[in-house]
């Protein structure tokens, strides 16, 4: 009989554990022995952070606004309102205090069918961007990718020419040898064998596992799974994360920013009761989606305020 187990996650943040393979790429050769052969826990390693003076989460949060459509009379073009913010919980060690910056917010009106005319937005300030597919989903996936790219860019400013260990929620995206470290919440495709699942069972809280190499077609990153805190009741995954860098790092410089990781990241987890994405949803990060979300405004302003200029721009 199988066991089972509640999610320590809140039933509307969905699982930890996904299986969409479409959203991960699933392609390629996963190499375990990359660090070492014999595949065990790995504790944290005494004094590895101690060169690390400042750490910097990044993040974004998208909303879709309203939906639109183009009446033309003979034919009807969908569209959305979206809007997007991104930013940085700046952790300085050294004080210690964090505090949030480099937050900037976006408003974009997606037309399907590559339309790209003004569109009324009540002042607001939505610039209009024309999609090539007809398929309304599209739109959302477009207003997706303009979040990720708006972290990545902010991401690569914060790593290059600092000492500062940077990272990212989500996977990384970008073949340049930068330390950024991604952080990915949710797992969606299994890349061990049974040998090293065995291995992340036994992952104990502040454990990782050794590095392994998943050469992509997309592009080859070095990725560890790391254990931010023991869930009561928990299962395989339970608290677990996987982190991954860009290869064109090099594994000396991966191996150091796991170990990194492993000292430093479990400090931010949240307890089980304080988030509802807890222990993944780290406590920076968490904070920071909030500081974002109130930089969007009100969303029944916005969509009310949207609703008047359509009305009043169609008389």
């Amino acid at each position: 009989m199988s066991a089972v187990y509640v999610e320590s996650w809140a039933p509307e943040y969905g699982s930890p554990i996904a299986h969409d393979s479409e959203l991960e790429p699933s392609d390629g050769v996963v190499d375990p022995a990359v660090e070492q052969s014999e595949w065990l826990p790995k504790p944290p390693l005494a004094g590895c952070a101690d060169d690390v003076p400042v750490v910097v989460f990044i993040d974004g949060v998208r909303r879709v606004d309203a939906r639109l459509t183009l009446d033309d009379n003979h034919s009807v073009t969908p569209g959305l309102f979206g809007s997007l913010a991104v930013g940085a919980t700046t952790w300085d060690r050294t004080v210690p205090k964090s505090e949030f910056g480099h937050i900037t917010m976006e408003r974009i009106a997606f037309l399907s069918g590559g339309r790209n005319e003004p569109v009324p937005a009540g002042g607001l300030g939505y610039e209009t961007v024309g999609v090539p597919s007809e398929d309304p989903g599209e739109l959302v996936r477009q207003l997706h990718e303009r979040m990720r790219v708006a972290e990545a860019d902010l991401a690569a400013t914060l790593a290059d020419g600092s000492d500062h260990l940077v990272v990212a929620d989500g996977p990384v995206n970008s073949l340049k040898p930068r330390s950024i470290i991604g952080l990915v919440k949710t797992h969606r495709v299994n890349y061990l064998e049974l040998p090293q699942i065995t291995t992340v069972r036994a992952l104990d809280a502040g454990d990782r596992t050794p590095l392994f190499l998943i050469d992509a077609s997309r592009f080859a990153r070095y990725s560890w799974y790391l254990k931010l805190a023991d869930v009561p009741g928990g299962h395989l995954w339970s608290g677990v994360v996987r982190c991954e860098v860009p290869a064109s790092l090099g594994l000396d410089r991966a191996v150091v920013l796991a170990d990194q990781s492993a000292t430093l990241l479990p400090k931010t987890a949240p307890a089980l009761h304080a988030d509802p994405r807890a222990p993944q949803n780290l406590v920076p990060i968490a904070a920071l989606e909030k500081r974002l979300r109130r930089e969007l405004g009100d969303p029944k302003l916005v969509y009310r305020a949207l609703r008047q200029a359509a009305m009043e721009g169609s008389r």
